[in-house]
């Protein structure tokens, strides 16, 4: 009841400020399920708002079980100066077995004349919670979930690629320190990592524009992950991903 309440609010909140809003569904090759994604994004005078929840149906019979989600706020006065690219950024990160994280830092932002292309590089004091440490080996072997606080990331879009209108190629690229134990090794050591990569690059293409319906949207996006844990198989096991893994996914996206 939570996960749908959550959802219903970040619909209504996206509808109510008129804001670029779409959702997705996606069959994740790997983990055998659906994913449902939401996701906003707004300029007005001070800056910007963006948002995305991820809800999973690895559950056929009971509906979804577990949810991701992430709201950022650009902060920007001082829209139309010599420094307008640059902004302040406020960010949190949580959702269903996941460490949720406040992340403040700033933003900049680079783009073409037009701003068909464009380019956002985030770096990002990172404050992340302590849940992981409840749910490591018992012997705990990290006093801290993160030894250096500090995110960076790089978000970017690109429409009409190779001069094929509607054709849309965007994503983001996240890497940050925590710490975390995967078990134990067979010489009886922690197994231990201690940095996170993801990124997630997506291809739409418009194909609703070609019979008279510009909403809809067919592609999919592929998740390169490094040390990523967290998520749900078709079969209910929550999974854990050491090391490189690469999972694609395809489905549709309507735009409102």
């Amino acid at each position: 009841m939570k996960k749908f309440l959550l959802f219903v609010a970040l619909v209504a909140t996206a509808f109510c400020a008129k804001a670029q809003v779409n959702i997705q569904e996606q069959y994740d090759f790997n983990r055998e399920h659906l994913t449902t994604t939401l996701e906003m994004f707004k300029m007005d005078k001070w800056g910007s708002t963006f948002f995305f929840t991820d809800i999973y149906h690895p559950d056929k019979l009971y509906g979804p079980t577990g949810y991701y989600t992430e709201i950022a706020r650009g902060l920007n006065f001082w829209q139309n100066t010599k420094l307008g690219a640059l902004s302040a950024h406020v960010e949190w990160n949580g959702g269903q077995f996941a460490s949720n994280a406040w992340l403040f830092g700033a933003e900049y932002l680079l783009h073409s004349q037009d701003f068909r292309y464009t380019l956002t590089l985030e770096v990002l004091y990172k404050d992340i919670s302590g849940q992981k440490l409840l749910d490591q080996d018992p012997a705990r072997p990290y006093d801290k979930v993160s030894d250096v606080p500090l995110q960076f990331t790089i978000v970017w879009g690109c429409t009409d690629i190779f001069g094929l209108k509607g054709l849309t190629f965007s994503g983001f690229a996240d890497f940050w320190w925590e710490n975390y134990c995967w078990g134990v090794k067979e010489n009886g050591d922690p197994d231990n990592t201690s940095v996170v990569f993801i990124s997630e690059p997506q291809l739409w293409y418009n194909i609703g524009s070609l019979f008279g319906c510009p909403n809809l949207n067919i592609g999919g996006e592929v998740e390169f992950a490094y040390n990523f844990a967290g998520g749900w198989r078709s079969d209910l096991d929550f999974y854990k991903n050491k090391g490189l893994t690469i999972a694609p996914a395809c489905g549709i996206k309507w735009n409102f």
